[in-house]
């Protein structure tokens, strides 16, 4: 359950990312509270997660699905550059991700 709890939580790294960037500053309510929302949701996703997890493998899984989530958004929705290069190193981060998993 920690290691779906985990996920979740990564995934609402993104989704507080993108609100974050949203809000423009703050000065945008909607963006806002859902940078808030789900940035509390995440973090408690976390610390869920960090009882059954150790805390390096647990914060490295959460950090990288929120980084790879979030830059596949701006590649896909926003319009930032998709280069072979960002790709790659991308798919570095997530063979990290999965054999910090697979090393537990």
């Amino acid at each position: 359950m920690a290691w779906i709890v985990l996920v979740i939580s990564g995934l609402l790294e993104t989704a507080w990312a993108i609100a974050l960037d949203r809000s423009a500053g703050f000065s945008r309510p909607l963006p806002t509270v859902v940078f808030v929302v789900t940035l509390i949701l995440s973090m408690l996703g976390l610390a869920y997660a960090l009882r059954e997890i150790p805390v390096g493998t647990g914060y490295v899984v959460w950090v990288g699905i929120g980084a790879v989530g979030t830059a596949l958004v701006g590649m896909l929705a926003l319009n930032e550059s998709a280069s072979l290069p960002r790709i790659v190193c991308l798919l570095l981060v997530v063979a990290g991700v999965v054999g910090l998993k697979i090393y537990h």
